[in-house]
This record gives structure tokens, C-alpha cells and sequence, in this order.
């Protein structure tokens, strides 16, 4: 584990995946970030690159061949990122395209991702260059999971998150293969509060594409603000928990899983960004500890 820290928080970083593995309150010992247990779901926070959620079969097509990605793509889990720069505050970590990548991603690109710590906000910034000759095609994404209940005596329902205002919020449901249908159900109507319980999530994840807030605060009734997301680089969000599991997922979005009704060509694919050749993408999010 890689780590920063200041007088207020310590920050850990896998190096498998460049991974946020802890956010820990050096004045009350407690950690916000999950801590991966294996019986339950086995990450903590893993980053998004060059898709999100699932594919159709698994693949994807570029110029009529087909290619395989796993679900999230190739950064998660990755042993191959390296800490390319340490500093007191911050920790930058690379990743570069390989004859291994070009098999399952037919571009050459560069992958950046930043862990910045001042005072109380984690900024974690992604750079994408496109080191090609044709444009490239991908998503990406963040999927901190926090730790929710926080304190002894509160249980998960005591939780909710509060958007900075009011909204009219459907999710879109996914069917069983993790594919987007195009059903949808309403989870807000002129409200900023989402309740967390342990049904929320029997669906599978809320999926909210090109949502109006850019701003959440996970929060409890007993406890108050336990911290607060901010993803203005970013046009989609997703929220997630294994059923019954105690934590949250609040996952800032450029892109989702395939819909049911897909080509599977990754140009025409739906909320995929397209980089042309020597440019470079930014996108940032903070997570700010109350």
C-alpha cells in the first residue's frame, strides 16, 4: 500500500490497480473506505477504464473484429500500473498501453490517475492521452465504496444520501445479463434524499445518466455529514451495494454499461467518449471527510 497523509487524514493506495484502498480520520481512528471483505465483495474502490459495468457477451467490436473485455476493463486489478511520482501530498500512478492491452483494447493510450490530499478532500484526477494515430473510444469511472453504518449504535437505515438540491430521478434497470434495459423506475420525485436500506439494491445498481446534481453528501440522522462527493467532470452516476452489505457505492460516471439493444460497435456505443490522436481528457472527483 502506497500512502499520503496530513494532519487531519491518512489515504492507502493499492498498488494493484492504483486501487483507494483507505481514508482514515487520524483524530478518531475511523475508516470511511470498505475494507474489501472477501465473503461480501472484494474491493474497495476500483477505477473504470475503458468501459463500465458489463459489455454484450463480454465483447465489443471495432472495425468489424471483435475484442473481450472483462466487466469495468483493464485497470481494475492490474499489476502493471506504476507509481510514477511520490510527493508529500500526492501520489500519481500510470499506466501505458502494451502489446498485452492492444489485444483486448485495439488503441494506445496513456492512463494517468492522481491522488491529491488537502486538508479534509481527496481529489482523485484521471488523465486519458490518446498516444494513436485514430481516434479512441472509452468510458470511465470511479467506485469508492464507504463504510455505512460509521459509528456503534447506528444501523444502515440511519443513512441516506442528499443531493445539493431537489431532483426528479429515474434509474434505469438492468436485466440479468447486467445489460441496460429500457425500463426505468423513479427513486426521487422533487426530492434530494435517498433513503438507504437493505432492499435498495436487490436490483441491481441505480444508474442515473446525465444527472443535473454534481454533488452528494452521505449522511446519517445520528451522526450528521460523514462526507460529501463532488463529480463535475463527470455526466453520470452510478449508486451501488451488494444487498444487505454495509457500505455504499457512489460512482461517478462518463459512460454505463451496454443497453440491450447495442450494436456492440464501441463508436456508436451509448455515453462512450470518443479522444482524437494527440489529445488528452481530464476528469476529476473529490471526496471531502466532514
Amino acid at each position: 500500500m502506497n500512502q499520503i497523509e496530513n494532519n487531519f487524514l491518512s489515504v492507502g493506495i493499492l498498488s494493484k490497480g492504483a486501487e483507494l484502498c483507505s481514508i482514515k480520520n487520524l483524530k478518531t481512528n475511523k475508516e470511511y473506505i470498505w475494507q474489501a471483505n472477501p465473503e461480501i465483495w472484494s474491493s474497495h474502490a476500483p477505477n473504470l477504464f475503458p468501459i463500465i459495468g458489463a459489455l454484450k457477451n463480454g465483447e465489443f467490436f471495432f472495425e468489424n473484429k471483435p475484442f473481450q473485455l472483462p466487466k469495468h476493463g483493464i485497470i481494475r486489478n492490474n499489476d502493471n500500473i506504476k507509481l510514477k511520482e511520490k510527493n508529500p501530498d500526492s501520489l500519481i500512478f500510470n499506466l501505458k498501453y502494451s502489446e498485452e492491452t492492444l489485444k483486448s483494447y485495439p488503441f494506445k493510450f496513456n492512463f494517468e490517475i492522481k491522488f491529491q490530499l488537502i486538508e479534509k478532500t481527496l481529489t482523485v484526477s484521471n488523465k486519458i492521452t490518446n498516444l494513436d494515430d485514430k481516434a479512441i473510444y472509452f468510458s470511465l469511472g470511479g467506485h469508492p465504496a464507504f463504510n455505512a453504518p460509521l459509528y456503534e449504535g447506528e444501523t444502515y437505515e440511519d443513512y441516506y444520501l442528499e443531493f445539493d438540491r431537489k431532483l426528479d430521478l429515474n434509474t434505469w434497470l438492468l436485466n440479468d445479463k447486467g445489460l441496460i434495459s429500457s425500463e426505468t423506475r423513479p427513486v426521487l420525485r422533487d426530492d434530494n434524499k435517498i433513503q438507504l436500506n437493505k432492499n435498495l439494491f436487490d436490483k441491481d445498481a441505480l444508474i442515473f445518466k446525465n444527472i443535473e446534481s454534481k454533488k452528494v453528501a452521505l449522511k446519517s440522522r445520528k451522526s450528521g455529514t460523514v462526507l460529501t462527493v463532488e463529480y463535475n467532470d463527470f455526466k453520470d452516476l452510478g449508486v451501488w451495494a451488494k444487498p444487505g452489505a454495509p457500505y455504499v457505492c457512489i460512482e461517478p460516471w462518463l459512460g454505463y454499461a451496454d443497453v440491450e439493444g447495442t450494436t456492440q460497435d464501441i463508436k456508436t456505443k451509448e455515453g462512450i467518449m470518443e479522444l482524437m490522436p494527440s489529445k488528452t481528457f481530464d476528469a476529476s472527483y473529490t471526496i471531502t471527510i466532514a
